[in-house]
């Protein structure tokens, strides 16, 4: 539920050192090709300047490397200095014994308890002479340092991250593709405990457009890209693979894909020819239902259906709400049913649409417990007309945190069932070699308090599963028969008679 962002990995914890990780440019020493730089806080009586390089220097040159990182201090820390040394060499003598091979180092800066000291920590670790492996150990130290600095819980599920690292880059050390590699850093994020903290491998598609050429060739969410017109996608970052599959529509690019559920068969693999085509990326759909009300006049319920929450869904929703109001609909139903979510910041502007003033859209907690309310600012709301929002267990995360927005602050009424209960947000991050890393960095509460995460949101009035009939294509949206097709769903009747009841508790007022 998150905007897909560059990270340049500057990262300030309170606590610790500000960590950057910037591509190393040539030195003197065999390099991982990548280079931290470590600013650590200034103490009451003396301040530390360090800069150390993570590279792989060869058991000759570790001596000189450790003086690269020795710390310009004062003599109040010179305890620590020969301390570090002798754990320096203690960690490095267990690996170089694990392997004969070039060893990366990197150093992490904490605050000490005692004042004016600053304590580095130098852990060093095998680095892989296999080519592929070796890019993605440097993909393994920047999903390591975001999870440090950001992830939502400090105590990383109860156990040393720093030493899980060099775990990681010790079972890394013999592999031999970068498949297998990949599962390593899976490994490691899955023992955070939380299912929504995951890295996405540049070739794994992870989602199809609705109705589009891919979708119609029978390529899901989880499948692995393999070859684009017979290149093979390896060290091809997101976008230059995006590139190749783009082009004049009505050509063919020919693909093969690996199926995600079944990756080990040989019959996984499948070559498949894919007419390219103009694909509309509007995650809205609407329609006009005509609806006579109980005391006989006919009116018009405006019905908004949301698929996802993408960059677009809230100008998008905009027009379509300005649409309707020129056409003189009297009220809204706005359908977030099997609506998954999407980007947190678009599911605010959507609750904006409907809202004025200051109110309240959502409480988020960070990793310190430190709760924050995200207001509206001079909110005008497009439109007054009453409104009911349709939920279902597949809604969930940015679904959520509208109904929620909506809901209490007496905007909408909530007809279906309890929601899916993910009250937790991502951060996502395009690494260098064009993963996608997603970390829960935030949980959230509803403008009253209320916990989503595990729970979900129980509606005001229920609709049984067994009476939903909402077609799953989205195009019968256009034809004809739109208003007969969704008159003939159980929920939207429901929601009409909600719609009536507003209606005439407004007009009894």
């Amino acid at each position: 539920m998150e905007a897909l962002w560059r990270s340049s990995l500057d990262l300030h914890p309170s606590s610790l050192s500000s960590i950057s990780h910037k591509l190393s440019k040539a030195n003197s020493l065999p390099s991982i090709s990548h280079r931290s730089r470590i600013s650590c806080s200034k103490y009451s009586h003396t301040t530390s300047n360090r800069k150390c390089r993570v590279s792989m220097p060869s058991s000759d040159a570790y001596s000189k490397l450790l003086a690269n990182c020795d710390s310009k201090i004062g003599d109040e820390s010179s305890i620590y200095s020969e301390q570090n040394l002798n754990l320096i060499r203690s960690i490095s003598k267990t690996i170089f014994n694990l392997a004969a091979a070039a060893t990366a180092v990197i150093s992490v800066c904490y605050d000490s308890p005692a004042p004016a000291r600053a304590e580095s920590l130098t852990i060093a670790f095998p680095v892989s002479r296999t080519t592929e492996v070796n890019r993605v150990q440097r993909t393994l130290i920047e999903t390591w340092g975001l999870i440090r600095e950001t992830f939502v819980d400090p105590t990383f599920n109860h156990q040393d991250w720093d030493l899980k690292l060099q775990q990681t880059m010790v079972e890394m050390f013999p592999l031999k593709s970068a498949d297998a590699a990949y599962s390593k850093i899976k490994g490691m994020l899955s023992s955070l405990g939380d299912p929504f903290t995951r890295i996405i491998s540049p070739k794994v598609v992870l989602s199809c457009v609705e109705d589009s050429p891919a979708a119609r060739a029978g390529i899901h969410e989880g499948d692995e890209l393999v070859e684009i017109n017979g290149e093979r996608l390896d060290g091809i970052d997101s976008e230059t693979a995006a590139q190749k599959l783009r082009g004049r529509a009505g050509t063919i690019v020919t693909v093969k894909v690996r199926n995600g559920k079944n990756s080990q068969s040989k019959s996984s693999l499948r070559e498949v020819n894919l007419p390219r085509d103009f694909i509309k990326l509007s995650p809205i759909s609407s329609a006009i239902i005509p609806h006579r009300t109980p005391d006989g006049h006919l009116s018009k319920t405006g019905y908004v259906k949301l698929s996802t929450f993408s960059q677009t869904a809230a100008s998008d929703m905009e027009k379509v709400i300005h649409q309707l109001e020129d056409q003189g609909v009297q009220s809204y139903i706005l359908d977030l049913r099997n609506n998954p979510g999407g980007l947190v910041k678009a599911g605010l502007d959507v609750a904006q649409i409907w809202l004025d003033g200051e109110e309240t859209l959502v409480n988020t907690v960070d990793r310190s417990g430190n709760m924050f309310p995200i207001n509206t600012v001079d909110g005008h709301a497009i439109t007054h007309d009453p409104l009911v929002v349709l939920v279902n267990e597949a809604s969930a995360s940015a679904s959520e945190i509208l109904a929620g927005a909506l809901h209490d602050n007496g905007r909408a009424i909530l007809v279906g069932h309890r929601t899916f209960g993910k009250g937790k947000i991502q951060s996502v991050t395009e690494l260098h070699d064009g993963s996608a890393l997603f970390i829960t960095v935030a949980k959230y509460l509803s403008p009253s308090l209320h916990e989503i995460d595990k729970v979900g949101i129980t509606p005001d009035v229920q609709c049984t599963a067994d009476m939903l009939n909402v077609p799953k294509n989205s195009s019968l949206m256009k034809e004809k028969d739109a208003a007969t097709t969704l008159e003939t769903d159980s929920c939207i009747m429901v929601a009409e008679h909600e719609l009536d009841m507003q209606e005439s508790k407004g007009t009894a007022s």
